[in-house]
């Protein structure tokens, strides 16, 4: 075995493309750096590409999930992304990040606008149910929450209930929301969160339904129910089908 020992390894002239070992071929690099912008498989398609500040688009888990956007609350009443929802991505993903109330006891909420419309009141038809237990022990269930659902409602939709205010509680979470720009059905999403409440309980929630439109969505806001949000981020990432 022979030892090739340089600070520089470049490509011919006239190809971008730098071969290590043939086909069939395992090749080890040693060490732990392996800096590049761009990592493809054999046939040239992209598995994770970065663009060069630490921001991860990945194809290698069925689809291609890209960063466009995130909201950053500093006792803000609310945080809302008026663009970036469009037809470039067939579903829309929302991470929550440490929300927490200046309110103790909170619903985390969200809601959409149609294209052209306002308000954040579009109907709504829902589920949620939540696993629960208190930190003493004294209690302990899964049940599905009446008063968190809605029936064509044109409400906030809750997406994790009464959040605790301290500074060590906050609520965390995903949501999904399902071919907005599509304008032949209504909008599908689903979501799952977890929290500390102001009961000092840890609560799993789940809730979904389907905006009843079939109008495009473009715009969406978060919210607790009452009072701001004193700290805590959203971010907004595109998926395409392949």
């Amino acid at each position: 075995m022979s030892t090739v020992i340089t600070t520089a390894v470049k490509t011919e002239p006239t190809t971008d493309t730098l071969t290590f070992g043939a086909t069939g071929d395992s090749v080890a690099i040693s060490g732990d750096s392996l800096n590049l912008n761009t990592l493809q498989d054999a046939g040239g398609n992209s598995i994770f590409v970065s663009d060069g500040s630490g921001t991860i688009t990945s194809s290698a888990f069925g689809g291609s999930q890209k960063f466009i956007s995130s909201q950053s609350a500093s006792n803000s009443a609310s945080l809302v992304f008026t663009s970036g929802i469009d037809s470039t991505y067939d579903v829309y993903r929302f991470t929550f990040i440490d929300m927490n109330p200046a309110t103790d006891n909170q619903n985390f909420e969200f809601q959409v606008n149609a294209a052209g419309q306002s308000g954040y009141n579009e109907s709504v038809t829902s589920l949620y149910y939540a696993a629960t237990h208190f930190e003493d022990d004294s209690y302990s269930a899964l049940a599905y929450d009446t008063g968190r659902d809605q029936a064509s409602g044109t409400g906030y939709q809750c997406l994790f209930g009464g959040c605790g205010n301290g500074a060590d509680e906050a609520g965390v979470g995903e949501l999904y929301l399902f071919a907005p720009s599509n304008t032949t059905s209504i909008k599908y999403w689903y979501s799952s969160c977890q929290m500390y409440s102001g009961s000092n309980a840890s609560d799993n929630s789940f809730s979904g339904g389907a905006f009843e439109t079939t109008s495009a969505i473009d715009e969406i806001s978060f919210r607790f129910a009452s009072g701001n949000i004193v700290a805590g981020t959203v971010k907004m990432y595109g998926i395409s089908k392949s």
